[in-house]
């Protein structure tokens, strides 16, 4: 409805240009917005506020001139100038009831559209390190970039979802070294094992895994592996816990070769991988690339990067290192790329990949990361700008954490210490629907706490049940008509649309109208959680209308009309749960 009045106040423009009241030369950017109090109408539009100074006349006169100039429609009641100048317009009731068929007809494909043009945009998101199993947090980061991705998908843009996996660099190392020493263990070692080291108990079930398939070929005795290495933290303020685990890298390597250990690494990378891929298709999340950080070494991406650097003239040597002058572009300091020893740096390899993302042809790419990246965001984009590309080609959306509740009291949580929820014991307790709707309730940059107890509760105030409940409701009035050998003509339904003029009839019509531009919005602002209350206010106007009304009347047409009404309101709830990766049941 919005583009159908778009279009009438466009023509009636036109013709205002025709009779020489509005200058030819204007640039047509009507807006029209829908009205907050009813009793201002349906929408509004404030074309005569930003023309008037053109027009050079009264804003309020020149929307009577609008007005006066608008091709007759039936589908306006009346239309009057408010406030300042806007025009308001009033819509007759069959206008609303237009959308009933419209949503029929299209189904699954109703709310979609092609605002995107096919432009292509990746999204990167979760990217966590495969250094154990995802957790709560990640798990919000998950639901929200999976849907922001469907969200762009459906209103037309050609989306990419990534993974970024962080196979190379110290803390694979740290990883790689923690399962080999509970390997040690597992061969009867009383082994000592380090403060900066992966705690987690997943650790010791992989190394037990890992003895059974290797045998005592990867064993060293701990005397040997712990000779003359610096003291670890005994937490009073005494030794060096990077130190010693980076002492005990370096140790493990020696011992074991480079071939044994790339094949402990390979293990640790491959098996966490592997659980992190099937708990995220358990969740409902899909990628199409899986990228290799490794990869951006072996492909030589790394390296092409960093000479473009040079050859631009954005790097410098200082103290046998390679620089990249941040701080000319933006950012509040100079960053190094190459370390004295050769190597790049994780700044250096972040270059490269988000190069690498623009050299693949996508117009945007969006990244999701934790909130805890904020300082990175001014380095990638001054990075880009170095490397000749526009740093507004980049998104970066930052997820708070969550934190969970349970009683009322929050569920304490260290990800150093092993001691965290993961995102799959979530899952197992409160449910994917409920994970999936309750973590983008919120904008992604607010801090989010995690009700356990009301996610698992069948009650009004838990909003996915809610919602749920609505769409099951629909389905089991379907299942009535068939028990009580009634019967539904859809076409005879469309047809008598003009009996719903109850007030809680056109309150979820009007409700349903919204959808498109919601998705649409939702889309561009990436902001999943404007679907997500549109949901719960169509829920709302549904139940309230089912508690008010009785739809298998005996009126034939009646029922006919409001079966239409709530199968549209169905098919709405189903086609939004569906873009936040929630199911809609038909029972409950």
């Amino acid at each position: 409805m919005k583009d159908y009045l778009e279009q009438l106040v466009a023509r009636a423009i036109v013709r205002l240009q025709d009779e020489d009241i509005l200058p030819r030369e204007i640039i047509l950017d009507i807006q029209i917005e829908r009205t907050r109090d009813q009793r201002h109408g349906d929408y509004a539009c404030n074309s005569a506020l930003v023309l008037a100074g053109k027009a050079r006349c009264n804003p309020r006169q020149l929307a009577e001139q609008i007005i006066a100039a608008l091709p007759a429609s039936d589908r306006i009641a009346r239309t009057e100038v408010a406030g300042p100048g806007f025009i308001n317009f009033h819509l007759a009731t069959h206008a609303f009831h237009e959308v009933i068929p419209a949503i029929l007809a299209a189904g699954e494909a109703y709310g979609r559209s092609t605002l995107g043009e096919g432009r292509r945009v990746q999204v990167e998101f979760v990217s966590a390190n495969p250094t154990g199993p995802l957790h709560v947090g990640h798990g919000r980061g998950a639901a929200y970039g999976a849907a922001v991705a469907d969200l762009l998908v459906a209103a037309g843009f050609q989306v990419h979802r990534e993974y970024y996996v962080n196979d190379a660099g110290r803390q694979m190392d740290i990883l790689a070294t923690s399962l080999w020493l509970r390997y040690l263990q597992q061969c009867g070692e009383n082994i000592p094992f380090p403060r900066n080291g992966y705690l987690g108990n997943y650790i010791v079930t992989m190394a037990a895994q890992l003895h059974q398939t290797r045998g005592r070929t990867l064993y060293h005795p701990a005397a040997i592996v712990m000779d003359a290495l610096p003291a670890d933290d005994d937490g009073q303020g005494h030794g060096d816990a990077e130190a010693h685990i980076d002492a005990l890298v370096g140790r493990s390597k020696q011992l074991l070769g480079a071939r044994a250990y790339r094949s402990v690494f390979d293990y640790s990378l491959e098996t966490i991988l592997a659980d992190i891929r099937a708990d995220l298709e358990d969740f409902g999340i899909v990628f199409e690339t899986w990228y290799s950080e490794r990869s951006l070494v072996t492909a030589g991406i790394a390296r092409r990067a960093i000479e473009r650097l040079k050859q631009g003239g954005h790097l410098y040597e200082k103290d046998g290192a390679w620089w990249f002058r941040a701080s000319a572009f933006g950012d509040e300091k100079d960053r190094v790329v190459l370390r004295e020893n050769g190597q790049p740096t994780y700044f250096a390899h972040d270059i490269a990949y988000h190069m690498d993302k623009l050299e693949r042809g996508f117009e945007r790419v969006i990244d999701i990361w934790g909130a805890d990246h904020h300082g990175y965001v001014p380095r990638i984009k001054a990075a880009l700008a170095a490397l000749g590309d526009s740093p507004d080609r980049l998104d970066v959306l930052l997820v708070q954490f969550a934190n969970l509740y349970r009683g009322g009291e929050k569920v304490p949580m260290s990800t150093r210490g092993g001691q965290f929820v993961t995102l799959r014991a979530l899952r197992e307790e409160v449910g994917r629907d409920a994970a999936r709707f309750f973590y983008v309730l919120r904008k992604c940059e607010q801090h989010m706490d995690f009700d356990l107890d009301l996610a698992k509760s069948q009650s009004s105030d838990n909003p996915v049940y809610y919602v749920q409940y609505a769409h099951a409701r629909i389905c089991s009035v379907m299942r009535q008509l068939t028990e009580k050998s009634l019967s539904w003509n859809q076409e005879q339904g469309l047809e008598q649309l003009p009996q719903l003029v109850e007030t809680h009839e056109l309150a979820l019509i009007k409700t349903l109208t919204r959808y498109p531009e919601t998705v649409a919005m939702a889309a561009l602002a990436h902001e999943p959680h404007q679907l997500a209350y549109y949901l719960r206010e169509l829920a709302t106007a549904f139940h309230t209308y089912y508690n008010a009304h009785a739809f298998l009347v005996e009126n034939t047409s009646l029922r006919n009309a409001r079966l239409a009404l709530i199968l549209a309101t169905r098919q709405v709830l189903r086609n939004g749960l569906g873009l936040l990766g929630v199911s809609a049941p038909d029972s409950m």
